[in-house]
């Protein structure tokens, strides 16, 4: 029907060489729908978004301090509380999800130093940033824009020193168990007392251990519940506790509204309609983990 939105939303994984340092590529482009906000979620990512046609504008972001502001590129650190970006019924883009590897060899800088932060694209990246804006703006469609980060991102790494041994190790015992595991049993498993791997992690990271915990927990079930909407799945918000490292529902609930801002069920009435009309390419899901 003429008039009615539209909405596309299609992920791929990085060029192999990347997938240390890249999670996945995401295109996203929405067209004729109402306005709205939507809420930039905590993530074990950091996040690099360009955008297409309109700027990016976020109303409030994860550090109070930072004023509102609309961005044609964006870079983020890890956070524990949501940005609200809003849009007058159109929005189109690119983001790139960064493991904390990823911000060393590709923005130059340990994770740690944007945690918490949104900053403008080109105070990272310089004039990189307007050329990767208008080579994705060019290219016909998202499988060629895919293949401009592949080009852009292999010729920007950098021989950047690597992550502490042991917080590599920690921050890749948290993903693979899922946000499972005591700070303690880190701190055991590489030797150090738990302040000294605190402190060590939060450098690197942007994060403390148990603050990774979380995020990587939040990430995981929230990321099942946008799966559920969007297949029709049944998933209640029991199960979905129950199956991610969550006390109850109760629980569930409390680090939602900590985390998103909101309940979960008032996330997903908030955040669905941006799906009903996505056209998906679901190449793969992303890794929770360092390669």
């Amino acid at each position: 029907m003429a008039g009615e939105p539209v909405g596309e939303y299609v992920r791929r994984p990085p060029a192999p060489p990347l997938r240390a340092l890249v999670a996945e590529y995401g295109g996203y482009r929405e067209a004729g729908a109402a306005p709205r906000v939507h809420r930039g979620l905590p993530s074990p990512y950091l996040t690099m978004i360009v955008t297409l046609d309109d700027p990016l504008v976020v109303a409030a972001h994860p550090d109070p301090r930072t004023p509102p502001g609309s961005y044609d590129t964006l870079v983020g650190g890890l956070h524990t509380t949501p940005a609200l970006i809003t849009h007058d019924g159109r929005q189109s883009g690119v983001q790139i999800s960064l493991t904390p590897p990823g911000a060393r060899a590709l923005l130059g800088v340990p994770a740690g130093e944007l945690s918490g932060l949104d900053l403008d694209g080109a105070d990272v990246l310089g004039r990189l940033a307007c050329e990767l804006r208008e080579r994705l703006r060019e290219a016909p469609g998202w499988s060629e824009r895919f293949t401009v980060l592949d080009e852009v991102l292999l010729r920007r790494v950098a021989s950047a020193p690597a992550p502490a041994a042991e917080v590599q190790w920690a921050w890749r015992r948290i993903a693979s168990s899922g946000g499972g595991v005591s700070v303690a049993d880190l701190a055991a498993g590489v030797g150090w007392s738990t302040r000294h791997l605190a402190d060590r992690f939060r450098r690197e990271i942007g994060l403390g251990p148990k603050e990774a915990c979380r995020v990587v927990r939040f990430h995981r079930v929230r990321r099942a519940l946008q799966q559920a909407a969007l297949t029709g799945s049944r998933l209640t918000l029991a199960d979905a506790a129950a199956a991610h490292g969550y006390c109850d529902q109760a629980h569930l609930a409390r680090e939602f509204g900590a985390l998103a801002g909101l309940p979960p069920s008032a996330w997903l009435a908030e955040e669905f309609p941006w799906f009903r009309n996505v056209q998906a390419a679901g190449l793969g899901p992303a890794t929770d983990s360092w390669a």
